[in-house]
């Protein structure tokens, strides 16, 4: 069976590259964005529902159900696959269910990109920066100097409208609307993945809240940020190893 592990924003595939050679499970496909350093289908606006819909296709594609891990946004399209396609899959995983919690507030970046002139603004002086620039900040973030070269030269004018429209599709109330459909994900086993210090998605508390409404399990990882994947690979592992080895 496969592992289909989907990756966030501003990333590419490369986000798992440190954690996939620890995993015992290694029938793993790592699909690509649209518009994250590959080109967009003719009309594809970079919505959310289009992704979430170019992510039903990815999978339909297979042939057969999945275990399927979202990262970041690659986590905000696997939870209305969950919901709405879980004959698609044989299991999920997400570490933003916080984001489908009615009381979730976009952060400080998610909500200058959903402001108008002033997001265009913001991610016109990100991709006017050098590669070598561009590398930097991603480095600054935490990330691994390969996988943050790999960030960057996927960075570029293309991808930073994809951003745009994708989180000005998502302003709330957009994703507290899928709360009263989070039931339907208890239809195959969940993971909530919860870095305690991640400052993106919520909080713990807030993952945890909104897992109940998934019947999701949680694994909460003490001491880890946003990048989880990358600042422990070998443990991050552990923790889907041991989701998907448990009796269904």
């Amino acid at each position: 069976m496969k592992h289909v592990l989907v990756h966030g924003n501003p990333e590419t595939p490369a986000v798992w590259d440190l954690m996939t050679p620890h995993l015992a499970h290694r029938d793993v496909v790592t699909p690509r964005l649209p518009g994250f350093g590959s080109p967009i289908p003719d009309g594809f606006g970079a919505t959310q529902r289009e992704y979430v819909d170019w992510l039903i296709a990815e999978l339909e594609a297979i042939g057969e159900p999945v275990h399927l891990v979202g990262h970041d946004w690659g986590g905000g399209l696997v939870v209305p696959v969950a919901c709405e396609r879980p004959d698609l899959i044989a299991s999920w995983a997400t570490d933003v269910i916080g984001l489908f919690d009615p009381e979730y507030v976009w952060h400080d970046m998610a909500q200058v990109w959903q402001t108008p002139d002033v997001g265009e603004a913001a991610i016109g002086a990100m991709t006017g920066l050098s590669l070598a620039e561009r590398t930097g900040v991603m480095e600054s973030l935490g990330i691994p100097p390969t996988i943050a070269a790999d960030f960057a030269d996927a960075l570029n004018p293309l991808m930073g409208d994809c951003v745009l429209a994708l989180y000005r599709s998502a302003a709330q109330p957009a994703m507290a609307d899928y709360a009263p459909m989070l039931a339907n994900a208890a239809q195959r086993p969940g993971l909530v993945i919860a870095a305690s210090d991640d400052p993106y998605v919520g909080g713990v508390a807030m993952a945890e809240r909104a897992a109940v409404a998934t019947g999701a399990r949680v694994a909460v990882l003490d001491g880890l940020g946003h990048w989880w994947m990358l600042q422990d690979p070998a443990r991050g592992a552990a923790v889907l190893d041991a989701f998907w080895s448990e009796p269904r």
